[in-house]
């Protein structure tokens, strides 16, 4: 029996998830930066936690073909479009399931010993209510040395306030939650010392590009 949150991730898509890429280029910037900031290697293994529709999937599958991709959303709906846009581009090193983000278990979902070398989060954590646990997820099936990334709405505060209320109005229509303070968790781990974090703007702080680097073993002295 679905969640709650899934049942209204299904209601919200089965019919968006037709023009969900087209309409999202309009307002989900940093996507592609964010894809060009992967630390993409031969042979690296990457998921992509709410991946929708795989348009980042899929970019990523064409662009690094020795590389696997993994990619779980709790809408069952959004994945009838992704499956058909890998079937569409032939990619046999992209591989998605239906799954909650805070419940993201590599073994039990892809069947991987393992852990990843990449995990990422593209305008997707603004929509988990417990994102927190979705981080925790994440890091949880990430290797050491491994990367956490993500790209999602900022504070707007460089940019004019009716904007910032406009933007507002506008996203909680998608039940979309914009949380600044996600950067403020990340922040906490890297002075825990659990790893390094590099943030990026986008757009007068309209979005935020975040890359967090799990210390290797036996590395020393405090993340930067």
């Amino acid at each position: 029996m679905k969640n709650a949150h899934a049942a209204k991730m299904d209601a919200m898509y089965r019919r968006q998830r037709y023009i969900y890429d087209l309409s999202r280029k309009y307002f989900l910037f940093g996507r592609d930066t964010l894809l060009e900031r992967l630390p993409v290697r031969p042979g690296s293994r990457v998921v992509e936690i709410g991946c929708g529709t795989a348009r980042n999937l899929v970019i990523l599958g064409n662009r690094h073909p020795q590389a696997r991709f993994y990619g779980v959303d709790i809408s069952s709906e959004m994945l009838i479009a992704s499956r058909a846009n890998i079937r569409r581009r032939r990619l046999d090193n992209v591989a998605v399931a239906v799954a909650a983000a805070e419940a993201l278990d590599r073994q039990a979902i892809f069947g991987l010993e393992a852990p990843f070398d990449i995990a990422f989060f593209s305008y997707s954590l603004s929509m988990i209510p417990d994102w927190r646990a979705a981080v925790a997820a994440a890091l949880a099936n990430l290797r050491p040395g491994g990367c956490l990334a993500m790209v999602d709405f900022w504070d707007q505060k460089e940019l004019p306030a009716w904007f910032e209320k406009l933007l507002g109005a506008w996203v909680r229509r998608f039940d979309v939650t914009p949380r600044p303070e996600i950067l403020d968790d990340l922040a906490a781990r890297r002075e825990q010392g659990e790893g390094k974090l590099t943030v990026e703007a986008v757009g007068g702080r309209y979005a935020f590009i975040a890359l967090f680097e799990t210390l290797a073993p036996g590395a020393a002295g405090r993340a930067s």
